[in-house]
C-alpha cells in the first residue's frame, strides 16, 4: 500500500467516526478565537473554555481589552497557565489590531504571525477556524499521529504540515485537523495508548508501536 493509499483511507475512517467537527474552543468571532487560541498553548481546551468567559465579560473585542491592566488580564487568565507572557501577548496584539489594522483582526498568515504570541500554528487555526481559508494546523498531537501512522517521517512540525498537506485534499484541511485532534483523544492518546485496540494504527501504525 501506498502512502498516499494508506492516507486515503485513513480519511475514510476519520470521515466516518467524526463526520461534524465542531470547533473546540468556545467563541463569538475571530478576535475571541485568536484570544481563545493564544490562551490554549500548553492548556486543555476544557481549561480554556472555563476561563474566557470570566475574561470576556471584562473584554471581548481589542477596544475594551486594552482598557484592561496586564496585571487585571493576568489574574484572570492565570488558570491557563504561562500567564506572564500571554496576558503581555494579549495586550499588545489589541493595541496592534486597533493601530494597524482597524480593530479587526487580519486576514493573513503574514499578518497574524506579525502579532505578539501568535506564532504559525495559532495563526493557521484561526485562519481556518475563523476564515475558513485553507490551514492544516499542526499540534504536538496532531504531529505525533501523522508519525505513528507513518505519514510523516516526525522530524519537527514544519515537514509533518508539508507532508499532509501533500496526502490530503486542500479542501479537507479545514476539517481533517480537527478530526485527528478528536480521534487522538478518544483512540490515539500520548499515554496509556493501545496500538492493537486502535482504529487506525491497528491497520496502518508503525511496526514498532504494535
Amino acid at each position: 500500500m501506498t502512502k498516499q493509499e494508506k492516507a486515503n483511507e485513513i480519511q475514510q475512517i476519520l470521515d466516518k467516526l467524526y463526520p461534524t467537527t465542531p470547533i473546540p474552543l468556545d467563541h463569538k468571532d475571530p478576535y475571541t478565537l485568536l484570544i481563545a487560541v493564544l490562551l490554549s498553548a500548553q492548556c486543555t481546551d476544557v481549561r480554556v473554555n472555563q476561563v474566557t468567559p470570566h475574561l470576556f465579560a471584562k473584554a471581548d473585542n481589542p477596544t475594551e481589552m486594552i482598557k484592561l491592566e496586564v496585571e487585571e488580564i493576568k489574574a484572570i487568565i492565570r488558570p491557563c497557565g504561562l500567564s506572564p507572557r500571554k496576558s503581555k501577548a494579549i495586550s499588545e496584539l489589541s493595541h496592534i489590531i486597533l493601530n494597524e489594522h482597524d480593530g479587526v483582526v487580519p486576514q493573513s498568515f503574514e499578518a497574524l504571525e506579525e502579532l505578539p504570541g501568535v506564532g504559525h500554528k495559532t495563526a493557521s487555526v484561526v485562519m481556518a477556524q475563523a476564515f475558513g481559508i485553507p490551514a492544516m494546523p499542526i499540534d504536538t498531537h496532531i504531529h505525533r499521529l501523522a508519525y505513528r501512522w507513518t505519514l510523516s517521517t516526525g522530524k519537527n512540525v514544519v515537514k509533518t504540515e508539508k507532508d499532509l498537506k501533500k496526502l490530503f485534499p486542500k479542501e479537507s484541511w479545514n476539517k481533517l485537523h480537527l478530526q485527528i485532534i478528536f480521534f487522538g483523544r478518544e483512540y490515539c492518546p500520548a499515554r496509556g495508548h493501545d496500538p492493537l485496540g486502535c482504529p487506525i494504527c491497528s491497520k496502518y501504525g508503525r511496526k514498532s508501536l504494535l
